[in-house]
């Protein structure tokens, strides 16, 4: 992606590798995007979670996309979400500092256990909009969202079914947006999941 970075960023269990991905002007704001279990092959080069970002920066975001413990450069062991939170709170921190954006607004985006991560992130630094793609109700405790929240889910996901998505959200009176036909992975889909955030924008 053009105007991309790959760094090192200070973390509580050591480096975490990141990418940057700048627009072309002015960034109005951060959009941290949190990739899928690392223990299933999850990486900040996934294609949801590539998608993710590219559509952040066309709406004006600085997309920032940390790989977590023990992927890729990222140094640390898979702690079941708990310091993959630390850690993206740590890499939020130091990217407002490095960017001069500490009073810039902050979306949250995660694509399957990122989603569970960044639902936790939320809790302790405030989020401007969400938005989860495949949320990983069935890997733990994924935390209450707002209602402006945009929450995209295949009909045919294998992995999280629709179904539990859908007894998440409704205590919460949230929609979800469902891509028929779509699997976790959203084959032949990813233009659908940018054309759904940047109508819901």
């Amino acid at each position: 992606m053009p105007g991309s970075q790959r760094l090192l960023l200070p973390g509580p269990a050591g480096a975490i590798e990141t990418v940057i991905d700048a627009p072309a002007g002015a960034a109005t704001g951060i959009a941290l995007v949190a990739h899928p279990h690392p223990l299933y092959g999850g990486t900040l080069d996934n294609k949801v979670v590539q998608t993710l970002a590219k559509t952040m920066v066309e709406l004006g975001y600085l997309a920032v996309r940390p790989n977590f413990r023990g992927v890729g450069a990222s140094e640390g062991v898979h702690d079941e979400g708990n310091g993959e939170t630390d850690d993206l709170v740590a890499v939020v921190h130091a990217v407002r500092e490095r960017h001069g954006l500490a009073g810039a607004p902050l979306v949250l985006a995660g694509f399957s256990f990122g989603s569970l991560v960044v639902s936790r992130v939320a809790r302790r630094l405030p989020a401007a909009r969400m938005v989860f793609v495949g949320t990983a109700v069935t890997r733990g405790k994924v935390e209450d969202v707002p209602e402006d929240s945009i929450i995209i889910h295949g009909e045919t996901d294998d992995v999280v079914p629709l179904e539990k998505v859908l007894r998440w959200a409704e205590p919460q009176d949230l929609p979800v947006v469902v891509i028929p036909g779509a699997d976790h992975f959203f084959h032949r889909r990813l233009h659908l999941i940018r054309n759904i955030i940047r109508r819901a924008w």
